[in-house]
Parts: structure tokens; C-alpha cells; sequence
């Protein structure tokens, strides 16, 4: 099938590049976007955000009205925008790798997840009438390997991304064809064993940031 709607990421081949990584594309599902990418986070980098988000973290939250639901169990918390020095290095980079400058980013958030806790199957951007400056893109990016479980899930579209330290899943939902915006219906799915780290960078179609 032709491709009708127009993508905002600019890849080159197989890698994506910007100006301090060379990341690489190593799955593609082209409408709706999906893209699973290596080399987005150093080990490094996983770690560190770890460290410093473990001491902050609270239960989960969901949708513009923030309440707490049994939908998504895991626990979270969001850094300041261009807090220090590595979240102001990762948030350019993933502005950089989505194609959308930073103004328009949501802070970064890392969530945490425990044996038995996930996300069910929900849509990244806001279903309701009046969400005008709404999400158009997710970059979630995996901070640690899981034991067990934990994988990002597709169901629509029969897709499963297994988490992996310093890889990502980037996908996109902007398109006038709403059909192929709720195919990005995704869920994280319980953890079995060990535990889940992930940051997840978020884009707004307005400016968000003053």
C-alpha cells in the first residue's frame, strides 16, 4: 500500500544521526510510524537517570485529569525541564532524533515498574473534544533489560518491542486518517520477573515550552 500521510522523522538509510549520536533503525512499520531504535541512550546515561529519578518516584498517573487508576500501576516522576546536564543533553537529542524542536517537548518522564505492575492498553494522545495543543509523537526508551515481561505491546497491529538498556520504540499518531492514529493503541505489559525502567519524551503540536 502507497503511503499517503507524511512522517515528521528525517532518517537517512538505517540511522537516524544527530549531533551526538548515531542511532540505528533496526525495526519499521511505516503507517502508522513505529520505529525501534538502537544506540538511543549510553549505559551510562541509563544509569544515571535511574540514580537520580528512584528517590522521586510516585504512583502513576493518567490522561489531563492526573488520577490515579488501576489502568497504570506503575510509579513515576518527571524531571524539571533541562534540569542538568544529562537531561538537558537527552532532551535535545530526542528533540533532535523526532524532528520537532524542544519548545515543543513535555518533560521528561522515567516510570518504574515492579513484578505484576503495567500500563493497559491506552492511546499516547487525548481523546477529548477540546484537547487542541494535543501529543503527536512518543519516544519511549528503555533504561535497564527486564528479567521477564515488560514488553511494549501493539495489539492492534500484532506488535511486540522487547525492552532493551538504551534502545527506544519512537511512534507517531499526528495524521489526518484517524484510523492509523488508533492503531498506536499500546500497553506495557506486566513485568514477570526483575523490575522496568523507561523514559518517555513526549511532543505537544504547540509550543510548550516558554
Amino acid at each position: 500500500m502507497a503511503i499517503k500521510e507524511q512522517t515528521i522523522i528525517q532518517a537517512t538509510g538505517n540511522k537516524i544521526v544527530t549531533s551526538d549520536r548515531k542511532i540505528s533503525i533496526v525495526g519499521k512499520m511505516d503507517e502508522p510510524l513505529i520505529l525501534i531504535l538502537d544506540n538511543v541512550l549510553s549505559s551510562e546515561e541509563c544509569d544515571t537517570l535511574i540514580a537520580l529519578a528512584k528517590d522521586r518516584m510516585q504512583r502513576s498517573k493518567i490522561g489531563q485529569s492526573h488520577a490515579v487508576s488501576e489502568i497504570r500501576t506503575s510509579s513515576s516522576m518527571f524531571f524539571e525541564e533541562g534540569e542538568n546536564g544529562l537531561v538537558r543533553t537527552i532532551e535535545a537529542r530526542a528533540a533532535e532524533l523526532m524532528n520537532v524542536p524542544l519548545e515543543h517537548a513535555e518533560p521528561l518522564q522515567i516510570l518504574h515498574y515492579q513484578p505484576g505492575e503495567q500500563y493497559q492498553p491506552h492511546y499516547d494522545y487525548f481523546t477529548a473534544d477540546n484537547a487542541g495543543d494535543n501529543r503527536i509523537s512518543t519516544l519511549v526508551m528503555y533504561l535497564n533489560d527486564v528479567e521477564e515481561g515488560g514488553d511494549t505491546c501493539f495489539p492492534s497491529l500484532g506488535l511486540t518491542v522487547t525492552p532493551r538498556k538504551g534502545s527506544a520504540v519512537y511512534f507517531e499518531y499526528f495524521y489526518n486518517d484517524h484510523r492509523l492514529n488508533e492503531l498506536t493503541l499500546h500497553a506495557g505489559s506486566p513485568v514477570a520477573a526483575g523490575e522496568k525502567w523507561v523514559a518517555t519524551q513526549w511532543i505537544r503540536r504547540q509550543k510548550h515550552r516558554y
